[in-house]
């Protein structure tokens, strides 16, 4: 009898050795990881040499990643800014679902041999995209925070939330006699209600209570625990409902999007997420029916092809309709254009419902994974044409700068100084700006800033930050704090940070971390006023310049007396307050120069 676990330690060797080869090849060509993964699927999977079975089982399993996934996706994404989405999520995504899905059924229905209800059941799931491949790359990449990441964003998520009514429409039109017990559709819908409803509920008030605790008293392991509990919790709870498992973990994602410790969990659970992603395209290579492929070639690569073109085309039209630029939606086009993984389970129940053969199942499954093997090579026809970097309303991200010495988040009125001081000096300085309107304003100017979220790990990564000497936080954010900043401490620990401190009471929060400097933003242009307030009122240049000693270490020392004793009312005998100065001005500034 074969031991399991050396049945796992043997085909976890075989997995990983022909994933981590095919990927590095595919990389070092520029073709992304995801096809490296699916080559390295079908090559060791059944109907290749035969070296690992069970890719159904292993692509349950791997599904995981995807909620995963649409967790982190979630807690990019705060209950506002979701909302202000609305537009692009209900109306550009329905529109892309609605019309990509009759169109490729009329195609299916006017142009082969299938009924009309197994066109339709084949070719509404057609018109979902991969957002296991597309959404890590405009992560990786810093533009997921983009106007043109949050429009390929808002058509994934509607797509996801597509799943349901999907599912309904197959068991209205099935065949089969035992989907007639099934719950109705009006019961799937108030069930998705209720469920994020309830998940709504439980992370404000159950959730986010849990998480203080274990910031406050727990040790950092306990956040992946935490993690990945929300995560499981969430599609588990999704899932005993016959809903979405993916939708669940983004609801839950969303709850804790404006928590504090967002960065610690994301940070945490980001690897599950990588690891499980690659087994999920290493899955799908493996259940491809290359048989299938073989036995019928022309009509899987013509309608691979047509799927790619038809929805390039419509996605390109209603882009342009939204409002953005030939070249970018062109871009997004080609970057939704591929079939997706939800297909697989729509397609597995349009077999249930009786309304196709297990081998249609089988043979539009490799069409929807041969679509998905094309887009990294469509991606690199998009970045050679630069789609993206042409336009304004999908300003560049910074992995596409050169390496400098240092890296400036922030590029406001305060950014702009001290970035001007350092060009000046002769130091290359790579700028990074979340505010598309502001890159734009500095373009007028000849002076390239790249758009994305400087807080984030890999996208100061992406930009260079490992080998950068010095980052400089020049943003205005009074909430910027230790759990945003350790992680940057930890992975780059080579570079000097400097951090804009909003007040005295950031700062003194950021005391204690290791930090290069903090800088109150108003601190010493109010000194730069106070001096010429006391030259407007008469005082001569030296003793204003004693003044400004002795006012300087004052408030170093009643802040040091703040740090220590953790209490913003420590030091106040420190304070020159009107009417109550320590001692007379000119006492003092005479005792001091005699």
């Amino acid at each position: 009898m074969t031991n399991p676990t050396e049945v796992l330690l043997s085909e976890g060797v075989i997995l990983l050795g022909f994933a981590t080869l095919f990927v590095l090849v595919f990389r070092r060509f520029g073709l992304g990881a995801v096809l490296g993964y699916l080559i390295a699927g079908a090559l060791v999977g059944p109907q290749g040499l035969g070296l690992v079975g069970g890719g159904e089982s292993k692509l349950d399993i791997a599904e995981i990643g995807i909620i995963l996934l649409m967790f982190l996706v979630g807690l990019e994404l705060n209950p506002g800014r979701l909302w202000r989405l609305k537009r692009d999520i209900f109306a550009l995504g329905l529109a892309q679902v609605v019309i990509s899905g009759l169109v490729l059924a009329g195609i299916l229905y006017f142009g082969t041999l299938f009924t009309l209800g197994a066109a339709i059941a084949l070719g509404l799931p057609l018109a979902l995209s991969s957002t296991a491949q597309v959404l890590p790359g405009l992560k990786s990449s810093g533009r997921i925070n983009s106007p043109f990441g949050e429009k390929a964003f808002s058509i994934l998520l509607f797509q996801d939330l597509s799943i349901v009514p999907l599912i309904t429409i197959i068991a209205a039109l099935s065949r089969n006699p035992a989907d007639a017990v099934g719950p109705p559709g009006w019961q799937l819908a108030l069930y998705t209600v209720g469920a994020i409803i309830g998940l709504v509920l439980a992370g404000r008030f159950l959730l986010r209570p849990l998480l203080n605790f274990v910031g406050q008293h727990g040790e950092r392991e306990l956040f992946v625990v935490v993690g990945l509990f929300t995560v499981v919790a969430s599609a588990a709870l999704m899932h005993s409902l016959h809903l979405s498992t993916a939708l669940g973990a983004f609801i839950a994602g969303v709850m804790l999007a404006d928590s504090p410790y967002r960065h610690e969990i994301e940070s945490d659970v980001e690897p599950f997420r990588s690891i499980l992603l690659g087994l999920f395209f290493l899955a799908v290579g493996m259940v491809l029916d290359i048989q299938s492929v073989i036995e019928r070639p022309l009509f899987v690569l013509a309608m691979a092809v047509i799927l790619v073109a038809t929805k390039t085309l419509i996605l390109f039209l209603l882009a342009r309709l939204f409002g953005m630029n030939t070249k970018a939606a062109l871009g997004l086009g080609l970057l939704l254009s591929q079939g997706g993984e939800f297909g697989f389970v729509l397609f597995d129940q349009a077999r249930n419902a009786m309304l196709i053969a297990p081998e249609a199942a089988s043979l539009f499954a490799a069409i929807v994974t041969i679509s998905m093997a094309t887009t990294p090579f469509l991606m690199l026809f998009a970045r050679r044409l630069e789609f993206a970097r042409s336009s304004v309303d999908t300003p560049e991200g910074p992995e596409y700068a050169e390496q400098a010495s240092a890296i400036i988040v922030g590029y406001g009125r305060f950014g702009q100084t001290v970035a001007q001081m350092l060009a000046g000096a002769g130091y290359a300085v790579t700028l990074i700006d979340r505010k598309p309107a502001q890159i734009e304003l500095s373009s007028r100017f000849d002076v390239k800033v790249y758009y994305g979220d400087g807080t984030r790990i890999d996208l100061l990564r992406s930009a260079g930050a490992e080998d950068a000497q010095l980052i400089a936080f020049c943003i205005d954010d009074a909430n910027l704090d230790a759990k945003t900043l350790e992680p940057v401490l930890s992975s780059f620990p080579q570079a000097a940070v400097l951090v804009r401190a909003f007040d005295r009471r950031q700062a003194i929060r950021l005391q204690k971390l290791e930090l290069a400097g903090v800088v109150r933003e108003l601190f010493d242009s109010a000194i730069v006023m106070g001096r010429r307030g006391l030259e407007l009122l008469g005082m001569e240049p030296s003793r204003i310049d004693d003044m400004e000693l002795r006012f300087r270490e004052t408030d170093r020392q009643r802040f040091d007396q703040q740090v220590a004793e953790d209490d913003m009312m420590a030091g106040m005998h420190l304070m020159y307050r009107p009417g109550r100065p320590i001692v007379a001005v000119d006492e003092k500034i005479e005792g001091e120069s005699g």
